[in-house]
């Protein structure tokens, strides 16, 4: 099987240039490889100590940030490098500040594992939530470099579970040990033979719980707002869009609307306030108008959504309208609002969790995206209570990053 997967992977490698002429993330996948050896060899000296974070792509960037913070106390002469899997995280973080060196994976290749970790050479390698490359971590395993998974989460369906599965297990060997989101990981990974786990949780509620403490006034937006009811929705995806259009369209309510599409190409915004039949101002326009005169502000910029999120009364999170995958919900639950969010929400727990405590309502269609918006919107009292469930989730759900850094500051 081993020998399968390689195959893969190679014809992926030799396909990737055909598909990026025709796919622009593709082209973008390629493109931001090609000098990645060069530029490791550029900026990691073999006598320099590393620690290397994985994360596939922004959301779990947001899982490692305060791990990352934590190692750089634990490990202040060692530089940190921090690879992405995504373009779409890559693209956004590859200036931040927060890493020594910012870089692409490479293909999941024995040449590229091998030569990738003669350039990294880490001490410590953390994988974030659901990263698994044989290649990489057989390398690791074969190097005995001391690795760690972070946030992990494990589910039945996937590979290491199935009875045709076992060729992958043993690279789950190159872990020293795995840090779990929850229970069913830990025993999941129990049932397959290994014991060296511990239910950490998950380090993005460490994460999300710094935020209300910090400086997220934004002018413009209190411009906008003023003394309405604010409707957030984050990290939008066309479905999430359409879900919501009923409302925005025929609501007689005085309540203003700021949607962060999570992608914002030109073509995907335009489309999208061709799509509205009330007055909306973007981002980009805010300096040639005044905010307060339209209904709806389409932020056409990343970076500002986690502060935007202070001024919402109510949040609509993206994602699980369709299949891309439900985005952060932690972040406006931490600043006490309620959350809303589509159906498709059943490999997200925390979404469960949210939702059986009370503070987070799942809508199936339209119509019921408008009901229930309706009725927060006209019940303060409603908002409150389910806002309060919120972020009292999160105040319960912090000490992941602890955990970790006490198992690091214990093995160093």
């Amino acid at each position: 099987m081993h020998f399968l997967y390689n195959l893969a992977i190679r014809s992926a490698e030799n396909l990737l240039p055909l598909a990026g002429s025709i796919n622009e993330k593709l082209r973008i996948f390629n493109e931001g490889r090609k000098d990645l050896f060069k530029h490791l060899a550029s900026e990691i000296s073999p006598t320099e100590k590393t620690i290397w974070f994985h994360a596939a792509s922004l959301g779990e960037y947001e899982q490692a940030v305060p791990v990352i913070e934590a190692a750089k106390k634990i490990f202040p002469s060692h530089k940190i490098v921090l690879s992405f899997f995504s373009p779409s995280g890559y693209e956004v973080k590859k200036d931040s500040s927060l890493a020594d060196v910012v870089t692409y994976l490479p293909l999941d290749t024995t040449e590229n594992a091998t030569k990738f970790l003669d350039l990294v050479h880490p001490d410590w390698t953390l994988f974030v939530k659901y990263e698994f490359w044989p290649n990489f971590l057989n390398e690791l395993k074969k190097r005995k470099m001391r690795s760690l998974l972070i946030s992990g989460a494990f589910r039945e369906d996937q590979l290491f579970f199935k009875s045709y599965g076992k060729w992958m297990r043993r690279y789950l060997e190159a872990f020293e040990f795995f840090f779990l989101q929850n229970e069913k990981s830990k025993e999941l990974l129990r049932h397959i033979g290994f014991e060296n786990a511990a239910v950490s949780g998950d380090t993005r509620f460490d994460r999300v719980s710094a935020q209300p403490e910090q400086d997220n006034k934004l002018d413009f937006i209190e411009n906008f707002v003023r003394d309405k009811i604010c409707i957030v929705a984050g990290s939008t995806w066309p479905e999430d869009e359409e879900l919501l259009l009923e409302f925005i369209n025929n609501d007689q309510l005085e309540v203003k609307l700021i949607i962060a599409p999570h992608a914002i190409k030109p073509e995907k915004i335009k489309q999208l306030q061709e799509k509205l039949e009330v007055d909306s101002i973007l981002y980009s326009e805010k300096d040639r108008n005044k905010p307060e005169d339209f209904k709806v502000f389409i932020i056409d910029t990343v970076g500002l959504l986690s502060r935007i999120y202070s001024y919402a009364d109510i949040a609509y999170v993206g994602g699980a309208a369709g299949d891309t995958g439900l985005h952060n919900i932690l972040e406006p639950a931490a600043f006490g609002v309620p959350v809303i969010i589509g159906k498709n929400y059943s490999r997200f727990p925390e979404a469960e969790d949210l939702k059986n405590a009370g503070g987070l309502v799942p809508v199936q269609n339209r119509s019921e995206a408008r009901e229930v918006l309706a009725k927060l919107v006209a019940n303060e009292n409603e908002r409150k209570i389910k806002g309060s469930i919120s972020a009292k989730y999160i105040q319960k759900n912090k000490g992941a990053t602890q955990m970790i850094s006490e198992y690091l500051l214990k093995n160093r």
